[in-house]
């Protein structure tokens, strides 16, 4: 348990019969008249829904536990990522929901951050930008400015991302993990 004074920007509260939000700003609010108040903005950890909660001033707040850890992704066993915790070794099975959107850019040894609560898991994070090789892609038309200089490319994980003209196919590419944005070329 904490105090809504003890609000900080990335805590786990335990909500609404049991449903985990996040932390994602706060403000602690001084009226004039009547009593302070802290302003919140929650998101939820399963869904992503965010919502604005407001708490009385000193009001106790359940928190809850997330266990992040670095885990080395290993292979996949039909639905499930299998990641290998890197300090003992274990293996964790992961079902596709909880992974999302970073099973675009997984390849086996990337190292992603497993957030679990109780033995469960939450979510999967990536780091913001990550490094992959183009596996196809068409060749740019000197020229052709009509799509904005950019060209649908496929990524060794399969994913499918626009790309400046100039790319081909075998070149590493640096890609933002949050919006499958193309960031720039990798230097060998």
């Amino acid at each position: 348990m904490a105090s809504t004074n003890d609000l900080k920007n990335g805590l786990v509260l335990k909500l609404d019969g049991g449903q985990l939000w996040s932390v994602v700003e706060f403000q602690h609010v001084k009226p004039g008249k009547g009593p302070a108040f802290v302003r919140t903005k929650l998101k939820n950890v399963l869904s992503g829904k965010v919502v604005d909660k407001t708490f009385n001033a000193g009001v106790k707040v359940e928190t809850a536990t997330i266990d992040k850890r670095d885990m080395q992704f290993s292979y996949m066993d039909g639905d499930y990522f299998v990641f290998m915790d890197m300090e003992t070794y274990d293996q964790l099975h992961v079902d596709r929901k909880a992974v999302g959107d970073a099973a675009n850019f997984l390849i086996e040894g990337f190292t992603a951050s497993v957030a679990q609560h109780e033995g469960e898991v939450l979510y999967v994070e990536l780091p913001a930008a990550v490094e992959l090789v183009i596996q196809e892609t068409e060749p740019g038309v000197q020229g052709d400015r009509s799509t904005g200089g950019t060209k649908p490319a496929t990524l060794e994980t399969g994913h499918q991302i626009q790309v400046p003209l100039f790319i081909t196919t075998g070149e590493k590419i640096k890609v933002d993990t949050r919006d499958s944005g193309y960031l720039g070329r990798v230097n060998s």
